[in-house]
């Protein structure tokens, strides 16, 4: 802030920059989600200072010239031109970290960009927190009248522009909507040039936010700033069942965290003998059954259709019996050594695991332990007593034998 600024005591106040920092989303809030580490720090000339990024409400966020050369810092409050008018935004990237966002986002960097005006002062901070208190109500009204227009959408918010003079209606459909008679009905009741802009249902998740079935706060409301599309090839390479319910998000689309580990899968699948080989051995073919990717184990069947006779061998093994096979020779046994039979596991009763009597053999047997822990040493008193009593009478044996001579 510049010394002319603090004498007219426009210097924004703390809370002003805090409510304001909540609204386009801080770092220490759930919003935080458009600010990146700037691991160029300290290496960045004054040149860098050329174009910065701010964002906005709602994870909007533009590239903006810099032309005065201001020293703006990420965190920054900044008013930025707009059409009409001003805009205010917070600086969420500065220095040689744009121009990679700007080579990952598809811009030109030598094109032309809207200007950065200068740092907010606290008379456009007021015009902001104005405009912003009418955002709530401006919706709610705003769902009656498409209500009464029997449109086919839904409102989900509203964002005014930082001077007041614009406001933008982000909506849901699942069809095509002809609002031109509702972009008339609401400019003459707000008094404010409208901006319809469509979301998705994505979008929609990220921006109400919630818990996901991981027990976590959902990616998209927490740190995803770019959707990519999510297929059903990605459950079927991970061998997920394809439950729909099971698959679907909040959202009511395919999880995004399908496609997080789909590249760990496909890597490990190729690991793995292909479906359609077959183990000879001496007694009966093996059909491939189940895969466990990631442990590196295959269950193979003696049917192609139901599980008989499951046996779960490692990768390694499995391409070995290929590997004889195709030598003609068949192995006595899918398992390693003559033994293998006898190296299946044992039969466990998940039932009884889960028992809610399942604690109370072992309580039982300490019983039993200490019971015989206690007459274990009532019998060494016992037996202790035993020579002490005799000695007591042989000494009384004695004094009357001496009393009678």
């Amino acid at each position: 802030m510049n010394a002319e600024d603090k004498k007219r005591g426009n210097t924004p106040t703390e809370q002003t920059v805090k409510s304001f920092s909540m609204h386009c989303g801080r770092a220490d809030c759930p919003r935080g989600k458009l600010f990146a580490t700037n691991w160029l720090e300290g290496i960045s000339s004054r040149a860098d200072q050329n174009i910065v990024e701010v964002v906005f409400k709602n994870t909007r966020a533009g590239f903006y010239s810099n032309p005065n050369r201001i020293d703006l810092k990420i965190g920054d409050i900044v008013a930025v031109e707009a059409a009409p008018g001003h805009d205010i935004g917070r600086v969420s990237m500065t220095g040689r970290l744009v121009r990679l966002q700007m080579k990952k986002a598809n811009e030109n960097p030598d094109g032309e960009f809207k200007k950065v005006f200068r740092r907010a002062t606290a008379t456009d901070l007021e015009k902001f927190e104005e405009a912003r208190a009418k955002e709530h109500d401006t919706m709610i009204r705003s769902r009656r009248i498409a209500e009464e227009l029997g449109l086919n959408m839904k409102i989900g918010d509203v964002e005014y522009q930082g001077d007041g003079s614009k406001a933008i209606f982000y909506y849901i459909a699942d069809e095509r909507v002809d609002f031109r008679k509702l972009i008339r009905i609401l400019a003459d009741t707000f008094k404010v040039r409208i901006e319809m802009k469509q979301i998705g249902a994505r979008q929609e998740a990220g921006r109400i936010g919630g818990i996901g079935p991981c027990g976590r706060p959902l990616c998209c409301s927490s740190w995803m700033t770019h959707f990519v599309s999510v297929g059903t090839g990605a459950a079927r390479f991970q061998d997920l069942s394809m439950n729909p319910q099971k698959l679907a998000g909040q959202c009511a689309k395919l999880k995004c965290c399908l496609n997080f580990e789909i590249d760990a899968y496909t890597e490990a699948q190729r690991k793995l003998p292909h479906k359609d080989v077959t183990l000879e051995t001496k007694d009966a073919t093996y059909y491939y059954f189940k895969p466990d990717i990631l442990a590196g184990k295959i269950t193979y069947s003696t049917d192609k259709n139901i599980p008989a006779n499951l046996i779960t061998i490692d990768a390694s093994r499995a391409f070995e019996i290929i590997a004889l096979n195709k030598q003609g020779i068949k192995v006595d046994s899918l398992e390693k050594g003559k033994e293998g039979e006898k190296a299946r596991k044992e039969y466990v009763d998940l039932v009884e695991q889960e028992s809610l009597t399942r604690f109370d053999k072992s309580k039982k047997k300490k019983k039993k332990r200490q019971n015989q822990n206690q007459s274990q040493n009532q019998n060494q008193n016992q037996n202790q007593k035993q020579p002490r009593e005799r000695r007591q009478r042989q000494g009384a044996d004695r004094k009357q034998q001496q009393q009678k001579g």
